[in-house]
């Protein structure tokens, strides 16, 4: 069996760590609202995936996030005036029920950002004890240039690297490259606790923390879609490599982009379709047909 990976680009014979398991950590969705036909396809992609391992006579660990604090869900939450936690609970019900209508089966573990605070905590402080993190107004960056091999999933030199950061740009960080591990609690925001100041993970750390307390070290394969490669997966090697000392993943696996009539789904061209609003017109069946009907790394077109 071999596997296109990202990392190398090129197709490489599967190995897995240990003889007979596969350990797999997909990048779940943030639930702030109903999951769109472009999320649809990595659920539908590496649970195929699995299923071949499975029949391929590996013991399969898959584990699949819920980022369940982020802006976004504090934005909606503002605006239904109601709670982070409340947004979170309704949207995972509904990723579930999206979920087995394409018959997605459950990961083997679904953790929460929220419930990996405290190994959050522990990542963050080996960071900053080994000099790759620095606190600042109540906020942790990541030094992203300490890391050597900082853009190596993304292929990307450091000269662009650079030019997309500068639209994050803060008088708190060293460096416009740098990144946020740990966010200043603002007021009316939830916050937990920290030795430096309260305040909320960002959006990177708590992938890598997942990982670490529910996979280890170093996993198999790591899956998403390729809108993820940059920032949020390069970043996580970056966190998770400097942190352990170790390989982070053994293989990088991105499914391709869903279009709609040729161009680019987004919400302010007015083309943006949610599973389940497509599934009442057409049912799940359709969906998870047009998901798997080409190659995984190709983009496909829907049209309505």
């Amino acid at each position: 069996m071999k596997i296109f990976n990202t990392l190398t680009r090129q197709k490489e014979e599967f190995i897995p760590l240990e003889p007979g398991k596969v350990k797999i950590y997909a990048c779940g969705p943030t639930v702030y609202n109903f999951i769109h036909i472009g999320n649809a396809r990595p659920i539908c992609v590496f649970d195929t995936l699995r299923r071949y391992l499975e029949y391929r006579g590996y013991e399969v660990t898959f584990v699949q996030n819920f980022t369940d604090i982020d802006d976004k869900l504090i934005r909606r939450a503002n605006e239904e005036g109601t709670t982070v936690p409340e947004i979170a609970a309704k949207y995972i019900d509904e990723y579930m029920t999206d979920a087995k209508g394409l018959g997605v089966r459950p990961a083997t573990i679904h953790p929460k950002a929220t419930e990996t605070i405290d190994t959050i905590l522990e990542v963050i402080s080996t960071l900053i004890d080994k000099g790759y993190a620095y606190p600042s107004e109540g906020s942790v960056y990541f030094r992203s240039r300490r890391f050597k091999e900082y853009g190596k999933l993304s292929h990307m030199p450091i000269e662009d690297l650079e030019a997309g950061s500068r639209v994050d740009i803060s008088e708190h960080k060293e460096d416009p490259l740098d990144f946020a591990l740990w966010k200043a609690a603002k007021p009316g925001e939830p916050y937990w606790a920290s030795p430096w100041g309260d305040g909320r993970p960002g959006w990177h750390i708590e992938c890598t923390a997942m990982i670490r307390k529910y996979l280890g070290e170093t996993i198999d394969i790591h899956c998403g879609g390729s809108d993820l490669i940059f920032p949020h997966h390069e970043n996580e090697i970056a966190q998770g490599e400097c942190c352990s000392g170790k390989e982070y993943a053994r293989y990088w696996m991105h499914n391709g982009f869903i279009n709609v009539d040729n161009r680019k789904m987004s919400k302010s061209l007015g083309n943006f379709f949610t599973t389940r609003d497509v599934a009442e017109k057409f049912g799940y069946e359709p969906i998870k047909f047009l998901m798997l009907q080409a190659h995984y790394r190709t983009p496909i077109n829907y049209s309505y």
